[in-house]
């Protein structure tokens, strides 16, 4: 299948979560979906970030919420690897000796919360990386070439879906002030988005990790959309600066 009919399934397929629930399509529906599509029995996802406090984002159950907090509690684990590596982390059966090695207190914790399997996939756009996509099963599996192309499609989502929202939504806006957005305009303000953490590290000497935290951090303090913010940012309307608050201006200077 082409990425581009793949795409397109994998979009219906989470909007007819989001329907379901009655609300706009957040990451919550990938995950849901997500689920639903592939032979797992359960998804986490997590925002993530190099230089501030990584913390959990949505689940679909019990266990998958246990497998989220424990790796970001431990600082170890599936998850915890993905997002330094930056690449999928594919783990067919968690009791294997090489990986109780190598996680030593998240591999027993795992087995125990009623986790065998583990995919962790990263959500990456350009240099941006804002979370990771956690999907685990109750026996050892190993996924076939097209459901981790699906996995892939539905990490794709959620890290569009997690540029394009408020900071802190997780399924249904925090108000009714959002507009409805279809899945034609998730991607529209990607680019503006990757130009404005581009235009911070200039403006605050930052790494573009640090860049995009500091923009995420000024939408979430005044309750704004990131794009919202990264258009302001790239109209020069809103300026940075690392010892003071951003200034905003109503003209464009």
């Amino acid at each position: 299948m082409g990425p581009d009919r793949r795409s397109a399934r994998i979009r219906l397929l989470v909007a007819e979560q989001a329907v379901r629930r009655g609300a706009r399509v957040g990451v919550v529906d990938v995950c849901t979906a997500a689920v639903a599509a592939l032979p797992v029995g359960g998804a986490g996802l997590s925002a993530m970030s190099r230089t501030a406090a990584s913390h959990p984002l949505c689940s679909t159950d019990d266990i998958s919420e246990q497998l989220e907090e424990l790796q970001l509690t431990l600082g170890e684990g599936p998850c915890v690897d993905a997002f330094v590596r930056g690449s999928a982390v594919l783990t067919p059966d968690l009791l294997t000796a090489a990986l109780q090695d190598h996680w030593t207190a998240f591999a027993d914790s795992a087995l125990e919360a009623g986790a065998r399997a583990m995919f962790s996939l990263p959500l990456h756009k350009g240099t941006i990386s804002p979370g990771v996509l956690d999907l685990y099963v109750g026996i050892p599996t190993v996924l076939t070439t097209e459901e981790l192309a699906d996995a892939l499609a539905f990490a794709d989502l959620a890290t569009l879906l997690l540029l394009d929202t408020r900071i802190d939504e997780t399924g249904a806006p925090t108000d009714g002030s959002m507009p409805e957005r279809g899945f034609e305009d998730l991607g529209a303000y990607r680019a503006e988005i990757d130009q404005a953490s581009g235009m911070l590290t200039v403006q605050l000497g930052v790494g573009i990790e640090e860049a995009f935290v500091r923009l995420r951090a000024y939408a979430y303090t005044r309750g704004r959309r990131l794009a919202d913010v990264a258009a302001d940012v790239v109209a020069r309307r809103l300026r940075f600066s690392p010892d003071t608050e951003p200034e905003q201006s109503d003209e464009e200077i």
